[in-house]
């Protein structure tokens, strides 16, 4: 256990900041791209969300406010001053949209997706492990940025 801590940690320090630059990356195509899709495809995001038993009362600001939450995630993700801020946000929309696919799965007969694109394509189960992961995945973006912070300041 001990090797595969040193190892982990040795891979980080060497190569944190790629790792940083990938999620990063990988928030930016998936923001920006599911962001486009809900805005280009907006009225039909607007049906889907007004069926969703849990959005109803929302879903008038919802389909504003998600795809251009999103794309800003993507954009303060790019601007370096504003990384840290863009996997804050990253990590809470990620929560956010896990905690709606476990309440839909756990508390509704009615299961509309308003995911848009390829991600629209999956199982409600895949796409819960598929945004845990991600969860997970911004998480780590987040102590790698604040770690290697740190590590310039000494």
């Amino acid at each position: 256990m001990r090797t595969i801590q040193w190892t982990l940690s040795s891979f980080f320090k060497r190569h944190g900041g790629i790792v940083v630059e990938v999620i990063c990356f990988l928030f930016v195509v998936l923001f920006a791209y599911t962001g486009l899709v809900k805005l280009l495809g907006h009225e039909r995001f607007v049906i889907v969300i007004f069926d969703s038993p849990l959005l109803t009362d929302f879903a008038g600001l919802l389909a504003w406010a998600v795809p251009i939450v999103e794309l800003m995630v993507a954009v303060m993700l790019v601007i370096g001053r504003l990384r840290l801020l863009g996997l804050y946000a990253s990590f809470s929309l990620m929560v956010i949209f896990t905690g709606y696919i476990i309440a839909i799965l756990n508390f509704s007969e009615k299961i509309p997706c308003a995911c848009g694109g390829v991600l629209e394509k999956m199982s409600w189960t895949q796409h819960l492990f598929f945004n845990i992961g991600l969860t997970l995945l911004a998480l780590v973006g987040i102590v790698l940025y604040k770690s290697l912070k740190e590590q310039r300041k000494h």
